[in-house]
């Protein structure tokens, strides 16, 4: 999971692996394959970044 944080500063774990998609329109916004959508602080780099560093983190252990 990843930790993002929501625009009034509440922090929050999402799965990665329910990211559906994450559009910047300007705020970041992710769509959960549940349909849900997240509006977040972090950029669309930012939740590729962390995505792949928990990734890594993963995959090396």
């Amino acid at each position: 999971m990843i930790e993002v944080t929501k625009l009034n500063g509440i922090k929050l774990l999402i799965n990665e692996d329910y990211i559906e998609t994450v559009e910047e329109t300007p705020d970041t916004v992710v769509t959960m394959s549940t349909g849900r959508k997240i509006i977040i602080k972090e950029s669309r780099q930012e939740v590729r970044n962390l995505v792949k560093s928990f990734r890594k983190e993963i995959f090396a252990n």
